[in-house]
């Protein structure tokens, strides 16, 4: 089941640079599950035109209140389980914060029985103005929640504080609002790994893979929606830190392994998604190789195992769980390599299949745990996969475990 199966949004959008950003996040919105109707003020034609939420949504904007459908701020009004207005321009904050209706979307504000979230947007110092902050202070005692902005090179030419979240930040903030309040992951320590390691040549080159770390990130984020408290020690990626999530960036197999054992001890489960390179240059050189005549070669040197080591060091009430991408023969080499290796479980997943592997959004996998149980599952997005990895440990780990007793004398 996707994660906002059912769920109705109501999403305002306003007169800001930051327009384009809706939609991106209407369209991750949809494949999420949600069912997504848009109002937008008029300054919004001035960056996205309104057949564009249309088309995504399939449903026509509302944005003019003398129309015909005058009084459709009521209907959505109510209609709505979440009112996310993004961005949030200046003028709309300041028009929310003292009541007033001059707009499609201030109109639906005042109708709405739904919580309401809001996502800045404007130029440094302008979201640093008295009249702003104190604004955005009178919509958080009205029960608004104000997300963050971001920082760095705005519109103006400026740099600071006043970019709106980026709508993979937004979604999550938004699923954070639908997730269950009690479940066998809250408070549990979990640390999960993700992406590739890369292993220096020299300066400028290194060995790696195709690891995008997406299928990690995902597991960090659906983990701390579950409320665990998740820290992701991630490889190079160019993906965002996930929300409510303590993320450690790391390069090299060995700068993880170093993470790894510094927060081993304080760990409930470990989920090591990443692809750590196996090898690595047995010298770094100093200085860039230069290209020589004829041929050359390269002597590599086995990288620590981070799997292996947790496997032998870990407690016996620490649940772990590895990954094994295989390309030939991978349920027998993932039964192979979840004894080996000591885990509770492998997740496998065959890079030969159509939809897997690293540059994908989708993931079929197979779960194997040390009793012998394995369950396979349909190719689905790697945020629905995410969802089914963290079931098959609660169900078979978590649920009726021994309480922890690592603070007993």
């Amino acid at each position: 089941m996707l994660p906002l199966q059912g769920k109705k949004i109501l999403l305002g959008v306003t007169g800001s640079i930051a327009a384009y950003k809706s939609v991106v996040l209407t369209r991750l919105l949809m494949k999420a599950g949600a069912e997504v109707r848009v109002a937008l003020t008029p300054a919004v034609s001035h960056f996205v035109g309104p057949l564009t939420f249309g088309a995504i949504t399939g449903h026509a904007p509302f944005q003019d209140l003398w129309a015909e459908n005058w009084s459709a701020h009521v209907e959505m009004g109510l209609w709505a389980d979440l009112m996310v207005v993004a961005p949030t321009s200046a003028n709309t904050l300041g028009k929310m914060a003292n009541g007033l209706c001059d707009n499609s979307v201030l109109a639906v504000f005042l109708a709405a029985k739904c919580p309401v979230m809001v996502a800045p947007a404007m130029d440094r110092d302008m979201y640093l103005h008295p009249a702003t902050q104190r604004n955005l202070r009178q919509l958080r005692t009205d029960g608004v929640q104000v997300l963050d902005t971001g920082e760095g090179y705005l519109a103006s030419g400026l740099e600071g504080p006043g970019r709106m979240m980026e709508p993979e930040l937004i979604l999550e903030a938004i699923l954070g609002k639908f997730s269950p309040k009690e479940t066998a992951w809250k408070g549990k320590k979990l640390l999960i790994t993700a992406g590739p390691t890369q292993e220096a040549l020299d300066p400028v080159r290194y060995i790696s893979n195709h690891s995008s770390g997406k299928m990690g990130y995902a597991i960090a984020r659906h983990a701390a929606r579950l409320g665990a408290d998740v820290t992701l020690v991630s490889g190079p990626t160019a993906l965002p830190a996930p929300e409510g999530v303590t993320t450690v960036k790391v390069v090299s197999a060995r700068d993880m392994m170093e993470a790894v054992q510094q927060r081993a001890d304080d760990q409930d489960v470990f989920i090591l998604a990443a692809a750590v390179a196996d090898y690595r240059p047995e010298v770094e050189e100093a200085q860039k190789i230069k290209k020589i005549a004829g041929e050359t070669s390269l002597r590599l040197v086995k990288n620590p195992d981070i799997l292996a080591y947790l496997g032998e060091n870990r407690r016996p009430d620490q649940v772990l769980i590895g990954f094994a991408l295989e390309t030939q023969n991978g349920l027998a080499n993932a039964q192979e390599k979840l004894l080996r290796k000591k885990t509770d479980a492998i997740v496998l997943n065959i890079h030969s299949a159509a939809g897997t592997g690293f540059v994908h959004d989708t993931n079929q996998i197979t779960f194997l745990d040390k009793l012998g149980g394995v369950e396979r599952f349909d190719l689905k997005s790697k945020e629905e996969v995410a969802g089914d990895i963290l079931y098959q440990i609660e169900i078979r780990f978590l649920v009726n475990k021994p309480s922890d007793s690592r603070h007993e004398s």
